[in-house]
């Protein structure tokens, strides 16, 4: 389940970051409260690394009132076609892997 969900977890970033900016944290928080993708600040700056390096996101520092400045990150119009073609493929996907688990055997 672990290779899953990091597999994934790009993609719930972007979806994240369809409806507008968010910086690090609040990305760990969101991700956290969704059942199942618990993560970490460990784990979520190598990925946006990787997703600014691919394109797909775009980050400006900003004042924070609360403490040091803040990353955020935003989605580009690269990083908003990658979200949609992995909806796309991920219906499939999902239904076929739906189809097989709920299949009881009956392909034995």
């Amino acid at each position: 389940m672990s290779q899953l969900r990091r597999g994934i977890l790009q993609f719930c970033v972007l979806a994240l970051l369809r409806d507008g900016e968010r910086y690090a944290f609040e990305l760990v928080r969101e991700l956290c409260d969704a059942h199942g993708l618990d993560t970490s600040e460990g784990t979520i700056y190598p990925l946006l690394s990787r997703l600014r390096k691919e394109e797909w996101v775009t980050t400006v520092w900003k004042e924070s009132e609360t403490g040091p400045p803040r990353r955020y990150y935003t989605l580009t119009a690269a990083g908003r076609r990658a979200l949609e073609d992995f909806a796309g493929e991920w219906g499939s996907f999902k239904s076929t892997v739906d189809s097989l688990l709920d299949s009881e055997g009956k392909h034995r």
